[in-house]
């Protein structure tokens, strides 16, 4: 989904990782969990943290921070893992990401979301739905479905059929 295709006031999650401020469409997000205990899979990508159970259900966990090449996590009271849907191939499958912390829920209207920056050819930026700008600052919206690429997300499912 671009920019030109947010045709209303949406609402979004806003979170922290280090001092950015990024968003996610509230339909995609599940819940809110505390940081617990994250369950480690061996041989996984970096950013990869693990898996949880969620009431019955093994959902894999991610450090956003290590998948956009910034530091690793560093747990605070503040830690949590916000649980999302995620579409692979016409499936949905939940995805709990780690953050610095959540700040809250906003409404942005269309005028106040800009295009992601075309940062060269080299940088891949469709997983950045828009620049939305909040309080003279600008909180990065993710496209929660485009931040792994199928082969990342056939190894965080642990498919080897993808690969």
């Amino acid at each position: 989904m671009s920019v030109e295709t947010i045709t209303e006031t949406t609402q979004y999650l806003t979170f922290k990782l280090t001092e950015e401020v990024f968003a996610l469409e509230v339909a995609k997000v599940r819940e809110i969990l505390e940081y617990s205990t994250v369950t480690k899979v061996p041989q996984t990508p970096d950013y990869m943290r693990g898996v949880i159970n969620l009431r019955g259900s093994v959902v894999p966990v991610v450090d956003l921070r290590l998948k956009f090449g910034m530091s690793a996590i560093e747990q605070t009271v503040n830690t949590c893992i916000i649980v999302t849907e995620v579409e692979l191939n016409g499936e949905t499958m939940q995805l709990g990401a780690l953050a610095d912390s959540v700040q809250e829920v906003n409404e942005m209207e269309p005028e106040q979301i800009e295009a992601a920056p075309k940062i060269g050819t080299r940088l891949n930026t469709d997983f950045i739905k828009g620049m939305g700008k909040q309080d003279n600052n600008f909180v990065m919206i993710l496209d929660i479905d485009r931040v792994f690429n199928s082969k990342e997300m056939a190894d965080i499912q642990g498919d080897d059929s993808q690969a």
